[in-house]
């Protein structure tokens, strides 16, 4: 039962990234594009974990921390060039 709940919360989170993909491409101003951004960065983390919990392999924990800590650090980036015009002073 645990399985089918698994691929059912795996399929929800993929479809969340094409609607997220879909904002990216679509998106009126950049704020929605790093908001669409961002939300992918978040998709990302939990389809890792619940694959590690698919698979019952720590190492897909591992690797979603990783891209937490990626995903912020992009997410600042770019909404710093978006304000300033520039990433580092």
């Amino acid at each position: 039962m645990i399985e089918i709940a698994l691929l059912f919360a795996l399929a929800c989170f993929g479809l969340a990234l094409v609607f997220n993909l879909w904002r990216i491409a679509q998106g009126p101003s950049s704020a929605d594009r790093i908001l669409a951004l961002d939300t992918m960065v978040i998709d990302i983390i939990a389809i890792l974990v619940l694959y590690g919990i698919y698979e019952d392999n720590a190492i897909y924990y591992e690797a979603s921390m990783l891209v937490a800590m990626v995903g912020f650090v992009s997410t600042v980036a770019y909404c710093r060039f978006v304000l300033r015009g520039d990433i580092i002073e």
